[in-house]
């Protein structure tokens, strides 16, 4: 599994080549999916991306990456009753999110509220879960309830149970709002879990990945994953991304803002991507999503991103020549969350929500035929270090002091 890193890394000299962000270093295998970064293509077992958006449904597609088919009626059926059944939170984790400060991230709440369901799962003897397809049902049902929950209850509202015969997004929305969705809001959401479903070995999902690999279970990988989504480089862009786009207020001002904010040596959130070479291809359908929301809704968040993207893509060619910077997926889901009523701070929470059926499912597939994931590092310190007695050591302010003094 690792021979491809080792052999990478290994020098005949001794030495050893640092791949810093392991950067084109192939350190596992997936059957789940691919990215062609060239190409901008996109595939879930082999399934490209522009026909799943537009055709499959976020149960099929936890279907397909779970079981690796498309499910037939019966076993869509089967699925989508087992997710039902799994959708309702613990009591005693909906009164701890009561008892959790109103101002209290959503990330970390998600986060801490995850690796909670694990003391209401089953467990062997050990305390261990085990780790198969009925705990990822489980979180994979739980994961938008505790989002929904939350949102409510940092509102002052009570969580409203959910209801077997919706679909997840169907269900998330109106575990958020008490009403059923229209059927535009419906499949906006929908399309965005299909498309944010998974992704091969991004940080997150490597995180899930390195902690399966230690035999830890699979709510403890979980809880790794939405750990690493919550940064800024991986799934946090979102939320800033509707900042700018709140910022700029009307398209006729995204040109100007956009060279501001060069000019300032910022980033333009939503721009470029670690993989892509051109434009994302989930970015296309999220657009699409987002333009169908602002006509049904009237609101002006599509028709700015579009001139964001616009702006930014001209700019960025100029500024760095010879790089090709194009929008990725979390550029359209800012206008396509926000105009279905999410806060910008909850962007990330519904990422996980759509990444926990791939999370999972890697998990599982790393059990399989799992190996212990520990890379090497190149020692950059001191060669050697002789032993000073206590007594001849330079006198100074301990750490907290210096700690207090610089804060």
């Amino acid at each position: 599994m690792h021979l491809a890193f080792e052999t990478l890394t290994a020098m005949s000299d001794g030495g050893t080549v640092v791949d810093r962000g392991l950067e084109g270093v192939v350190v596992g295998s997936t059957e789940l999916s691919r990215v062609d970064g060239e190409a901008g293509r996109l595939t879930y077992r082999g399934f490209d991306i522009h026909d799943l958006a537009p055709n499959a449904t976020f149960e099929e597609v936890c279907y397909l990456l779970l079981f690796g088919q498309l499910p037939n009626a019966y076993q869509l059926e089967d699925l989508r009753v087992r997710l039902a059944a799994n959708r309702a939170l613990p009591p005693a984790i909906v009164d701890w999110m009561r008892a959790t400060p109103k101002d209290a991230p959503p990330m970390a709440v998600l986060r801490t509220m995850v690796s909670g369901l694990a003391l209401f799962a089953p467990h062997v003897e050990d305390g261990v879960h085990p780790s198969n397809p009925r705990a990822a049902i489980h979180l994979i049902a739980k994961t938008p309830s505790i989002v929904a929950a939350w949102d409510r209850i940092r509102r002052g509202l009570e969580p409203i149970a959910p209801l077997p015969n919706l679909s997840t997004a169907a269900n998330f929305l109106y575990m958020r709002s008490g009403r059923a969705p229209i059927p535009e809001a419906e499949r906006a959401l929908d399309t965005y879990l299909v498309l944010l479903a998974d992704h091969s070995y991004n940080a997150s999902t490597f995180a899930a990945r390195v902690t399966a690999s230690t035999r830890a279970d699979i709510f403890g990988a979980a809880t790794s994953a939405i750990a690493t989504l919550e940064g800024d480089l991986h799934g946090g862009a979102p939320g800033k991304v509707m900042k700018m786009i709140r910022e700029i207020g009307a398209p006729e001002r995204a040109g100007a803002y956009v060279s501001e904010l060069l000019a300032r040596g910022e980033r333009v959130m939503g721009m470029g991507h670690r993989e892509y070479n051109v434009r994302d291809p989930r970015a296309q359908h999220l657009e699409a999503m987002a333009k169908v929301l602002a006509e049904a809704s009237g609101t002006k968040w599509y028709a700015i991103a579009r001139a964001l993207e616009d702006a930014a893509t001209v700019a960025l060619a100029e500024a760095k020549p010879g790089r090709r910077i194009y929008a990725n997926v979390e550029f359209y889901t800012a206008p396509t969350l926000y105009s279905l009523g999410l806060q910008p701070d909850e962007f990330t929470c519904m990422f996980a929500c759509a990444r926990m059926a791939g999370w999972t499912a890697h998990v599982l597939e790393q059990l399989r035929d799992n190996r212990l994931i520990r890379p090497r590092a190149t020692y950059t310190g001191p060669q050697a270090s002789p032993w000073i007695p206590l007594e001849r050591r330079a006198s100074g302010k301990s750490v907290a002091t210096s700690a207090a003094a610089g804060s």
